[in-house]
């Protein structure tokens, strides 16, 4: 698949992945719509784009998912229609079981789970009309297994994957596509804007983050997933092993989880 001409919605476009996927793609001779909550960080992310006037800054708060619908209807109306919706806006948490308020794994399901369906259902109708489309969902390796002190990020992160598999099932003869990517450490701010157990976020990064994948590594290997339509891939380092360990052994992925002490 070649993205030329391509129009595509990023969501958290206003740092992290999200800024490094709209610099790269602007250079893919495609159109952007950038969404965030953040409108003056939309303008500089815009602004180092290779072409700002092909990108639309669109702001979007994925926790009001009343105006889902109404932000949707002004993606389409930037450009005609929407190719693409990247979603990638989202939050973590750092913060053991027994000590995060449930006010948090509301909070993170809120926004990393149901602000992403309801952003998909309310696009979903206009891909089906046009009779293709391409749902792009920045999960994580946290969708695949589990690790500790992010059980809300990982239940909303494994359930994602739960719904857009089925969307993909439901929507084949539409055309509409869906690719599944799983980060593992990318060096992002990530972790400072983890929430903690009682809401408050983290404030630094961790160490494991900070050895992560340079995010422009990252983003040039998601695009090329991107173009091959892949369903799902994994990008990261050591940390992707993961994914195969659990298939073959799911006692021996908690065992070497324990030894690596990630935090």
């Amino acid at each position: 698949m070649t993205l030329h001409n391509k129009i595509i919605w990023i969501t958290g476009a206003s740092s992290g992945i999200g800024k490094s996927l709209a610099i790269s793609l602007s250079k893919c001779n495609c159109k952007l719509i950038l969404s965030a909550r953040r409108i003056a960080l939309l303008e500089t992310v815009k602004s180092q784009c290779q072409e700002p006037e092909n990108v639309v800054v669109l702001p979007l708060d994925l926790e009001n998912i009343t105006s889902m619908q109404a932000v949707t209807m002004q993606a389409i109306d930037a450009f005609g229609r929407v190719d693409m919706l990247i979603n990638n806006g989202g939050i973590s948490q750092r913060s053991a079981i027994i000590d995060t308020d449930i006010s948090v794994d509301r909070k993170i399901i809120e926004i990393d789970y149901l602000g992403t369906i309801a952003l998909t259902k309310a696009l979903l109708p206009h891909f089906v009309a046009q009779n293709k489309g391409h749902f792009v969902v920045v999960s994580s390796l946290m969708g695949k297994f589990s690790s500790p002190l992010r059980s809300a990020y990982c239940g909303a992160k494994h359930a994602l994957h739960g719904f857009f598999d089925a969307l993909r099932l439901e929507h084949v003869n539409d055309h509409v596509k869906v690719t599944m990517v799983c980060p593992g450490f990318v060096n992002t701010n990530v972790a400072r804007n983890a929430l903690t157990g009682d809401g408050s976020k983290q404030g630094y990064q961790d160490s494991m983050t900070e050895k992560g994948l340079d995010v422009t590594v990252f983003t040039t290997r998601m695009i090329k997933a991107i173009k091959k339509e892949k369903f799902e891939v994994y990008i990261g380092q050591f940390e992707t092993l993961g994914v195969y360990v659990k298939r073959m052994s799911l006692r021996l992925l908690h065992h070497l989880i324990l030894r690596t002490k990630v935090r």
